[in-house]
Parts: structure tokens; C-alpha cells; sequence
């Protein structure tokens, strides 16, 4: 007989592969596959064509028919470079009531007993089906789950709701807002400083840019926020640049700059428009720079997309959650998950997963002992389910 291994054990292991998104993912694919197989369960992967190093993993237990239930999580960490970690970020380290450990809350805690689950669904027979499915890339734009949707779909059965696991405390959130992140580069003209008239300084005039997002932001705080933005925190469509560099010399007009920038949108608002009216902002900038000189010019390259998480009327995954927990209050957050790439393909969705979110990210990441057992009694109210046909 296999040896079937408790929530923490599998724990300890997801913890102890250092799966940064910068690196490969490859050996705890590898060992969650291996670890399937030994208990009768087909694992598939999909291996990213441009990053061969890293792969998506779903599987799928149960009559080979629609429906099935998607536990959804993300294998993939934050670095922990430069943090003050008590311990060893990568050992699962128990201490006054709390697992710590990169990503025991972010999300390895919640893969863990996702893993758990299908092995006790494979065990125990089930009437309605159950899948997993381990994303990769999360933590850099959500880009890893959308071909793994895809390819889940033209291997298994569709299933029709799917919980992702992300830290909500055991509770179900039903809305997030969406997000687009882009490259920005300024192309300036470097002259000496002495005769900045005639040049074109593009951390200069990348600053317009970034000062304008401030002016937005305000704008956008003023608005009376419509019924769905009025859920979240804050109410409104927000603009950000976390990153900037560039420039030659002090006394140098600055060649070139880059920053990013980025918008986390409320479901109600379009995507698209947002888009346009950046769009717009960088024409003004580029004309004026232009008229300066010909060969400057502004560039913009998208990072990533991620589509918001609506509200569903009568939603399967709401209501199973639900049904489960019983908490019965409205929840939205105003980070993306890749709830909301389910829900484009066509899957109802929701976000329920053990841990807090402020602990995501940061030093001495842990999950409490209280929190990673409710996620298991979840799990298994939800097997017993699924074994009854519901």
C-alpha cells in the first residue's frame, strides 16, 4: 500500500522546494506527480514552451464526466531575498502555534491539502468528480494559468466550479478587482545639461507620466463609486508605478528611462478604456517631446492582464462554499487571483483559502495551526460531499 501522507507532511515537502518564480518549479512538479501515481491518480502537465523550466500540473480523480469540482492553487513563491526570516525559509518550522515557511500561507498550505483531498477523493470513491490543478507564475502576472486552462480542457472533462485557494481566512470571496501591468520607456535626447532646451530629458519627461497617475488617482477617489466599486477597498480604479531607472550622468540629459506602471481595476470598469486613456496620456507626452526633437519617442509593452472576479448571481462555487462553511457575508479583496481566468473560461469561481493575506510576502511567512485545520475539515466536509453526489 502507498503510503498516504497527512496534510503537513505534504506541507513540509512544497515548502522545502524553493520555488521562486524566478527559478524552475520542475521538482516539486516532479514530486507531486510521483506522489499521484502512487496512489492511482493520472497526472498531467503542461510544460511552458518558452520556459521549459517550468510546468503546470492537473489531475483529475472520479467518473470521467463534467462537473467536477477545481481546486485551484499556484506553485510558485515570492523571493525571499533581503528579508529578516527567524528561520530557515524553506524548512516548514513549527513555533507557538504557527507553521512558518515561504508560502505556507502563499499558497502552499492550501496546495497541500488540495493534493490531501484528491488522494482521500481517490481513496474513498467519489460520484462526482474532483480535479486539481497547480498553476505556475502566478506571482508575476498571474500568466501561467490561463494555458493551463486550456490544456486542462482539452484533456479532462470541464469542470463547472472551481475554489482557489488563496489566503481569505476560510472565507468566501466572491469579487476582486482586475489588473493590467505594462513597460513603459521614455527615449530622450541626450545633450549636456548646460543646454537642456535642446534636448530631451526622458526621466523628465517620464515624470509627467507618473505625476499624471497621481492626478488620476485623486480624480478617481472624488467619484461617487457605483454599487459593485462601493465594495471594495479602496472604491475606485487605481493607477501605480513600483518601479523606475535611468539616465546617463548628473550632468547629462537622461537618454532613457523605464518604469512600470500598472492599474488594478474595479469589475465594473473596462479594461479597455483604461488602456485608451494611457494610451492618450503618452501620445501628449511623445508629441510634445517630439517637437523637441524627432528621434524621441515612448514605448509601452504589457507585462501581464488579469481579468477581475464578478460577482456570480446563484453561483455554483459560492454556494458550495457556503454550504460548507457557513459564512453566509459578502467578501471582495482588491488583489487578483486566477479566480478570475477561471471565470473567463467559463467556470463559476470563488476564492476560499486558509491563512491571512498580510502574512503573504512577507519574513517569517507562517500559517496558524487553527487556520491550516480548518482548511483540512473543509476539505474533508467537502470529499464526504462529492462521495454523496453532491
Amino acid at each position: 500500500m502507498p503510503t498516504r501522507l497527512t496534510p503537513r507532511e505534504i506541507l513540509e515537502k512544497l515548502v522545502g522546494f524553493p520555488t521562486v518564480s524566478r527559478d524552475t518549479n520542475l521538482p516539486l512538479v516532479d514530486w507531486v506527480e510521483d506522489y499521484l501515481t502512487s496512489h492511482g491518480i493520472t497526472a498531467h502537465r503542461w510544460v511552458d514552451p518558452d520556459q521549459p523550466h517550468k510546468a503546470a500540473l492537473f489531475a483529475h480523480v472520479g467518473p470521467l464526466q463534467e462537473g467536477a469540482i477545481v481546486l485551484s492553487g499556484h506553485t510558485d513563491v515570492v523571493p525571499v531575498d533581503g528579508q529578516p526570516w527567524t528561520s530557515d525559509p524553506f524548512v516548514l518550522t513549527e513555533r507557538d502555534g504557527k507553521l512558518y515557511g515561504r508560502g505556507s500561507t502563499d499558497m502552499k498550505g492550501y496546495d497541500a491539502l488540495a493534493i490531501w483531498a484528491l488522494v482521500e477523493a481517490q481513496t474513498r470513491g467519489v460520484k462526482r468528480p474532483l480535479q486539481l490543478a497547480l498553476s505556475f507564475d502566478e506571482e508575476v502576472g498571474c500568466t501561467g494559468a490561463p494555458p493551463m486552462i486550456q490544456a486542462m480542457q482539452s484533456i479532462l472533462p470541464k469542470g463547472s466550479a472551481v475554489i482557489v485557494g488563496e489566503p481569505s481566512m476560510m472565507r468566501a470571496v466572491t469579487g476582486h478587482k482586475g489588473g493590467q501591468g505594462f513597460w513603459v520607456d521614455v527615449w530622450g535626447h541626450e545633450v549636456h545639461s548646460s543646454l537642456l532646451h535642446t534636448g530631451v530629458n526622458a526621466i523628465m519627461e517620464a515624470a509627467k507620466v507618473i505625476d499624471w497617475t497621481n492626478t488620476v488617482n485623486a480624480q478617481e477617489r472624488a467619484r461617487t463609486p457605483s454599487d459593485v466599486a462601493a465594495m471594495f477597498d479602496p472604491p475606485w480604479t487605481t493607477l501605480h508605478v513600483g518601479l523606475i531607472e535611468g539616465g546617463t550622468a548628473a550632468n547629462i540629459t537622461a537618454k532613457h528611462c523605464r518604469f512600470d506602471l500598472g492599474f488594478r481595476t474595479v469589475p465594473d470598469d473596462d479594461p479597455d478604456d483604461w488602456r485608451a486613456r494611457i494610451d492618450a496620456k503618452l501620445a501628449e507626452v511623445e508629441a510634445a517631446m517630439q517637437a523637441v526633437h524627432p528621434d524621441a519617442r515612448i514605448e509601452i509593452a504589457r507585462r501581464f492582464s488579469l481579468p477581475g472576479l464578478h460577482p456570480e448571481d446563484n453561483g455554483e462555487a459560492e454556494a458550495l462554499v457556503r454550504a460548507i462553511t457557513g459564512d453566509n457575508a459578502g467578501h471582495v479583496v482588491s488583489y487578483g487571483t486566477e479566480a478570475g481566468q477561471f471565470q473567463d473560461a467559463g467556470y463559476s469561481a470563488v476564492v476560499c483559502g486558509p491563512g491571512d493575506i498580510a502574512q503573504a510576502h512577507q519574513p517569517d511567512e507562517f500559517i496558524t495551526l487553527a487556520q491550516f485545520a480548518a482548511g483540512q475539515d473543509f476539505m474533508a466536509r467537502l470529499v464526504t460531499r462529492l462521495q454523496e453526489g453532491q
